[in-house]
Formats: C-alpha cells, structure tokens, sequence
C-alpha cells in the first residue's frame, strides 16, 4: 500500500509541475482510505502557506471532522520543511514517509530533525519510498526552469 500511495503522491506533484509549481505531492491515508490529497500550489495561491502538506492536513482535517489525525499516514515526495514539520506534529500525525531528501529546507534529516526534538509529539519516519523517482521529478522541472531563464531575453 506504501509504494501506490506514493504513487498518488508523485501525480500530484506532476499536476503541480504542470502548473509552473515546484512538484510537491502529499497523500494522506486512513487505514487505506485518502482522506486528503494536495500539491504545492504557492505561485497560484501566492501564499507561502500553500505546501503540499498543508493543504492535504487541511483536507484531512476536513474529511474527518477533527484537527488530530493520529491515526494516520502521510506520503509526501519531498522531505517536509519546517513549517510542514510542524504542522505534522500539530496534527498528530504518527507515521511520515517521504521519497527524496531535501538538502536545502528538510526538517527531518537532512538540514535537522525537528521530529527528535522533545515536542509533545514524534512520528516515525520512513524516507526514502521511491526516491530515484521523486528525484528524477524534482530534478526535471528545475532543470526546464533553468533552460527557460537562459532562453528568456533580458531585461534592461
């Protein structure tokens, strides 16, 4: 069940890639029910608040009538931020998989582990779910983004 829900995870984050969106995607589970899907959005919705992440915890919250999720399971491609992390410890949430590490924001590892801190709360984490994929999407789309700056003409 792991690996189709990072499927769903990777889709998303196509979807947001298709949108001119870092592609981020995050599924959040229920037994094996989703109970809230999202991608990043933050250049649509010009909010830094709009991470995949949070708008699947939000969803889940909606879905299932309560801010704890304590019974549940987020899939995310790309290892969560700081404000991800946190949110995740705010809403519970007892398991965190994530496809490929995030160098430069990742708070469970690879910048710090905000999850080993004496927080009231500290998921499990499982990394690295279909990384050469995640990776692969990432690596894409910032490569096209590069390409499209160099062609664009410049700006006096």
């Amino acid at each position: 069940m792991d690996e189709a829900m990072m499927r769903r995870a990777l889709e998303l984050a196509a979807e947001a890639a298709k949108e001119g969106e870092v592609p981020v995607g995050c599924v959040i589970t229920l037994g094996d029910t989703i109970v809230g899907e999202g991608r990043n959005r933050r250049e649509m919705g010009k909010s830094a608040l709009a991470h995949a992440e949070i708008e699947a915890i939000h969803q889940a919250c909606s879905t299932l009538g309560g801010w704890r999720l304590w019974q549940c399971t987020l899939y995310v491609t790309l290892e969560p931020c700081p404000m991800c992390a946190g949110a995740i410890i705010n809403a519970r949430i007892p398991r965190v998989v994530y496809g490929t590490a995030d160098p430069k924001a990742g708070c469970c590892s690879s910048v710090i582990d905000l999850f080993s801190l004496p927080f009231n709360h500290r998921p499990q984490v499982e990394a690295g779910l279909l990384q050469a994929e995640c990776a692969a999407l990432l690596q894409t789309f910032f490569q096209q983004l590069r390409e499209k700056r160099r062609q664009a003409p410049l700006q006096p």
